[in-house]
Protein backbone atom coordinates (compact mmCIF):
# COMPACT_ATOMS: atom_id res chain seq x y z
CA UNK A 1 0.00 0.00 0.00
CA UNK A 2 1.36 3.16 -1.08
CA UNK A 3 0.96 6.20 1.60
CA UNK A 4 -1.28 8.84 1.80
CA UNK A 5 1.08 11.52 1.33
CA UNK A 6 -0.51 15.19 3.01
CA UNK A 7 0.72 17.16 0.00
CA UNK A 8 -0.85 14.71 -2.75
CA UNK A 9 -3.36 16.80 -4.89
CA UNK A 10 -6.49 14.59 -5.30
CA UNK A 11 -9.65 14.70 -8.08
CA UNK A 12 -12.55 12.89 -6.71
CA UNK A 13 -15.26 11.86 -9.66
CA UNK A 14 -17.88 10.26 -8.55
CA UNK A 15 -20.51 8.24 -10.78
CA UNK A 16 -23.48 9.29 -8.68
CA UNK A 17 -25.74 6.45 -10.59
CA UNK A 18 -23.56 4.08 -9.86
CA UNK A 19 -22.91 4.57 -5.53
CA UNK A 20 -26.94 4.92 -5.68
CA UNK A 21 -28.54 2.06 -7.32
CA UNK A 22 -25.86 -0.03 -5.57
CA UNK A 23 -26.71 1.38 -2.52
CA UNK A 24 -29.97 1.33 -3.13
CA UNK A 25 -30.58 -2.30 -4.63
CA UNK A 26 -27.42 -4.00 -2.01
CA UNK A 27 -28.64 -2.09 1.57
CA UNK A 28 -31.69 -0.17 0.78
CA UNK A 29 -29.88 3.19 1.71
CA UNK A 30 -28.53 5.99 0.67
CA UNK A 31 -25.23 7.26 0.00
CA UNK A 32 -23.47 9.62 2.38
CA UNK A 33 -21.60 11.97 -0.70
CA UNK A 34 -19.97 13.51 2.33
CA UNK A 35 -18.05 10.32 3.78
CA UNK A 36 -17.38 9.98 0.28
CA UNK A 37 -15.61 13.23 -0.10
CA UNK A 38 -14.16 12.88 3.44
CA UNK A 39 -12.54 9.69 2.72
CA UNK A 40 -11.43 10.47 -0.93
CA UNK A 41 -9.38 13.41 0.01
CA UNK A 42 -7.87 11.50 3.25
CA UNK A 43 -6.35 15.14 4.72
CA UNK A 44 -4.47 15.48 1.21
CA UNK A 45 -5.20 18.40 -0.87
CA UNK A 46 -8.23 18.34 -2.89
CA UNK A 47 -8.29 20.08 -6.09
CA UNK A 48 -11.53 19.70 -7.87
CA UNK A 49 -14.37 16.79 -6.81
CA UNK A 50 -16.82 16.06 -9.79
CA UNK A 51 -20.50 14.51 -9.20
CA UNK A 52 -21.80 13.35 -12.11
CA UNK A 53 -25.53 13.46 -12.15
CA UNK A 54 -28.48 12.74 -13.93
CA UNK A 55 -31.58 15.51 -14.65
CA UNK A 56 -35.11 13.45 -14.79
CA UNK A 57 -38.32 15.60 -16.04
CA UNK A 58 -39.90 16.35 -13.00
CA UNK A 59 -36.58 18.02 -11.26
CA UNK A 60 -37.63 15.97 -8.28
CA UNK A 61 -33.48 15.89 -7.84
CA UNK A 62 -32.64 19.56 -7.31
CA UNK A 63 -32.63 19.50 -3.67
CA UNK A 64 -30.17 16.83 -3.85
CA UNK A 65 -28.09 18.62 -6.38
CA UNK A 66 -27.87 21.77 -4.02
CA UNK A 67 -27.14 19.48 -1.06
CA UNK A 68 -23.82 17.96 -3.09
CA UNK A 69 -22.95 21.51 -4.31
CA UNK A 70 -23.14 22.56 -0.71
CA UNK A 71 -20.93 19.94 0.23
CA UNK A 72 -18.58 21.04 -2.12
CA UNK A 73 -18.85 18.91 -5.05
CA UNK A 74 -19.21 20.13 -8.66
CA UNK A 75 -22.14 18.90 -10.41
CA UNK A 76 -21.69 17.90 -14.03
CA UNK A 77 -25.57 17.26 -15.00
CA UNK A 78 -26.92 15.47 -18.10
CA UNK A 79 -30.37 14.87 -19.10
CA UNK A 80 -32.07 11.70 -19.08
CA UNK A 81 -33.13 10.32 -22.34
CA UNK A 82 -36.18 8.01 -22.67
CA UNK A 83 -36.64 5.82 -25.67
CA UNK A 84 -39.32 4.30 -27.37
CA UNK A 85 -40.69 1.53 -25.29
CA UNK A 86 -39.87 3.41 -22.13
CA UNK A 87 -36.18 2.52 -22.18
CA UNK A 88 -34.31 5.22 -20.02
CA UNK A 89 -30.39 5.85 -20.35
CA UNK A 90 -27.86 8.56 -18.71
CA UNK A 91 -24.94 7.10 -19.92
CA UNK A 92 -21.95 9.36 -18.22
CA UNK A 93 -18.88 7.26 -18.73
CA UNK A 94 -17.13 8.94 -21.63
CA UNK A 95 -17.69 12.12 -19.70
CA UNK A 96 -16.03 10.49 -16.48
CA UNK A 97 -12.95 9.23 -18.53
CA UNK A 98 -12.76 12.34 -20.73
CA UNK A 99 -12.45 14.19 -17.21
CA UNK A 100 -10.43 12.12 -15.63
CA UNK A 101 -7.80 13.02 -18.42
CA UNK A 102 -8.45 16.31 -19.14
CA UNK A 103 -7.63 17.20 -15.17
CA UNK A 104 -4.58 14.24 -14.64
CA UNK A 105 -2.43 16.91 -15.25
CA UNK A 106 -2.86 18.55 -12.69
CA UNK A 107 -3.37 16.01 -10.15
CA UNK A 108 -0.98 13.40 -8.22
CA UNK A 109 -4.21 10.68 -7.63
CA UNK A 110 -7.54 10.49 -9.24
CA UNK A 111 -10.03 8.40 -6.91
CA UNK A 112 -12.71 7.23 -9.15
CA UNK A 113 -16.35 6.73 -7.12
CA UNK A 114 -17.16 4.11 -9.27
CA UNK A 115 -17.65 0.25 -9.32
CA UNK A 116 -18.16 0.54 -12.91
CA UNK A 117 -15.69 -1.94 -15.26
CA UNK A 118 -16.24 0.43 -18.05
CA UNK A 119 -13.43 2.16 -16.24
CA UNK A 120 -11.21 -0.68 -16.60
CA UNK A 121 -8.99 0.96 -19.87
CA UNK A 122 -9.05 4.96 -18.25
CA UNK A 123 -7.79 3.44 -14.68
CA UNK A 124 -5.19 1.83 -16.78
CA UNK A 125 -4.23 4.55 -19.08
CA UNK A 126 -4.28 6.81 -16.40
CA UNK A 127 -1.18 4.86 -14.30
CA UNK A 128 0.63 4.39 -17.09
CA UNK A 129 0.70 8.33 -16.70
CA UNK A 130 2.80 8.04 -13.40
CA UNK A 131 -0.96 8.58 -11.67
CA UNK A 132 -1.84 6.88 -8.41
CA UNK A 133 -5.62 6.13 -9.28
CA UNK A 134 -7.86 4.74 -5.96
CA UNK A 135 -11.37 3.32 -6.46
CA UNK A 136 -13.78 3.23 -4.17
CA UNK A 137 -17.12 1.62 -4.50
CA UNK A 138 -19.56 -1.48 -3.19
CA UNK A 139 -17.46 -4.01 -3.31
CA UNK A 140 -20.46 -6.58 -3.67
CA UNK A 141 -21.52 -4.84 -6.91
CA UNK A 142 -18.07 -3.17 -8.01
CA UNK A 143 -16.29 -5.17 -11.09
CA UNK A 144 -13.00 -7.49 -10.11
CA UNK A 145 -11.31 -6.29 -12.94
CA UNK A 146 -11.34 -2.74 -11.81
CA UNK A 147 -10.81 -3.39 -7.69
CA UNK A 148 -7.80 -4.98 -9.23
CA UNK A 149 -6.16 -2.50 -11.36
CA UNK A 150 -6.59 0.40 -8.82
CA UNK A 151 -3.72 1.44 -6.66
CA UNK A 152 -5.76 1.16 -3.41
CA UNK A 153 -9.80 -0.63 -3.16
CA UNK A 154 -12.05 0.49 -0.88
CA UNK A 155 -14.45 -1.13 -0.53
CA UNK A 156 -17.55 1.09 1.63
CA UNK A 157 -20.28 -2.01 2.00
CA UNK A 158 -17.38 -3.03 5.10
CA UNK A 159 -18.26 0.09 6.85
CA UNK A 160 -22.09 1.03 5.96
CA UNK A 161 -23.28 3.09 9.44
CA UNK A 162 -20.47 5.63 7.84
CA UNK A 163 -21.17 5.74 4.38
CA UNK A 164 -24.63 4.89 3.97
CA UNK A 165 -27.58 7.13 5.22
CA UNK A 166 -31.45 5.45 5.90
CA UNK A 167 -33.85 6.13 3.66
Amino acid sequence: MVIKHLGQRVALLIDVQNLYHSAKNLYGARVNFGAILKLAVSQRVLIRAFAYVVRTKTGEEKAFFGALKTLGFETRVRDLQEFYGGLKKADWDVGIAVDAIRISSSVDTIVLASGDGDFLQVVEYLKNQGKRVEVIAFGKSASSKLIKSADEFTDIGKDPKKYLLKK
